[in-house]
């Protein structure tokens, strides 16, 4: 008996399995997960730029600067550092330091403060660097919120500028995270250039 039931499951197991190497769709689509393209990313390599602003740092031979004339004047000097490869843009605003410190700590922290609310976190970095006389902070802002990337570097009695990095897509956490470690590279070199004039 035991036999006989092992051979029909052994002959049920071979029709079956008969019917479905002959007869089975074996062109028919299977769910791939989702993914994204491979980004490859340019070598590092940097000049020293001279801004109309009294300032000066090095920026990526793999971006340029865009100057925004009609906002350059005695008490301003805006500008984009521009990333064509990586669709993403650093708005930079320059402004001289008089009595209005306070006023310019403020408006730097309420601009980060104002992404907080599509952010899982915000990281803060301090810069101080006594020697060149740039002190600040470079705000990481994690989650898909609008700029990930913010800082701003003084020196407390002259000088001030505040930057903000935007990508030109919809900023989605994890198809950008590799470009977003890359900038953040070149803005921590950056703060690091940087010389007033």
């Amino acid at each position: 008996m035991m036999r006989r039931t092992l051979l029909l499951v052994l002959l049920a197991l071979l029709v079956y399995g008969s019917y479905w190497y002959f007869f089975s769709d074996r062109n028919a689509d299977i769910p791939k997960p989702r993914g994204y393209f491979r980004i490859d990313l340019p070598e590092k390599k940097y000049e020293l730029h001279q801004f109309s602003c009294p300032i000066q740092f090095d920026i990526p031979l793999y971006s340029h600067v865009e100057l925004f004339k009609e906002h350059i004047s005695v008490d301003s000097c805006w500008f984009n550092i521009f990333f064509p490869g990586q669709n993403a843009r650093l708005h930079c605003t320059y402004m001289p330091v008089g009595k209005n410190l306070g006023e310019l700590l403020r408006d730097s922290y309420g601009f980060a403060a104002k992404h907080e609310m599509k952010a899982s976190a915000l990281k803060r970095t301090m810069i101080n660097d006594s020697t060149n006389h740039v002190y600040g902070i470079v705000y990481d802002i994690e989650g898909d919120a609008a700029s990930q990337l913010q800082f701003f570097l003084t020196d407390s009695v002259n000088h001030f500028l505040r930057g903000s990095l935007y990508f030109y897509n919809t900023p989605n956490t994890d198809s950008i995270a590799p470009v977003l470690s890359f900038l953040r590279e070149d803005v921590m070199h950056i703060t690091n250039s940087i010389h007033w004039k």
